[in-house]
């Protein structure tokens, strides 16, 4: 996900460009798992430092649910707005000061813009902290391993400590 913006960048502050993003996510990171392509729209405009890209994109990815350990396809939508700076400067050609405190977001020396990065660390930051496959997984039984949703298990009620006797006969 690579965009030159070379000419971008000899245009007057508030000048834009659109790209249109339909991407695979298999380079980005080997623990991502894309079960559909990173699709949407980037827009390009221009800063008085550099050029700010905002866009919403959407894909889907693989993910395993904390209770069931199933895996299970989780959709989402990226909302990026990063600014980068150049590198070189377009006029001179000469390079340009890097500012301590400054994010990264750096333009190479031939103006090529790589939002890849910023894509990764927005999948990670958007994908859910705990996935579930749905909200009322009920997970699989601590004692034997059973996948609770496709069936019950006898063992809890059997294997219960003794101590929790008198506090179980409450609840029938």
């Amino acid at each position: 996900m690579q965009y030159n913006v070379a000419q971008l960048m000899k245009q007057r502050t508030g000048a834009t460009r659109s790209y249109v993003v339909q991407s695979s996510l298999e380079r980005l990171d080997p623990d991502i798992v894309a079960v559909d392509e990173l699709t949407g729209e980037l827009r390009a405009m221009r800063t008085v430092d550099g050029v700010l890209i905002t866009g919403t994109l959407t894909t889907t990815i693989e993910l395993h649910c904390d209770r069931c350990l199933r895996p299970f396809a989780c959709p989402l939508e990226l909302t990026l707005e990063d600014e980068f700076k150049p590198t070189i400067d377009i006029a001179t050609g000469a390079s340009l000061p890097v500012v301590a405190g400054d994010n990264g977001n750096r333009t190479d020396e031939f103006h090529i813009l790589d939002v890849s990065e910023v894509v990764r660390q927005q999948i990670l930051v958007t994908s859910p902290l705990h996935p579930l496959c749905r909200d009322d997984c009920r997970g699989l039984c601590m004692t034997c391993g059973q996948d609770l949703n496709e069936s019950d298990c006898d063992c809890i009620e059997e294997e219960l400590d003794p101590r929790w006797g008198a506090l179980r006969t409450l609840l029938k």
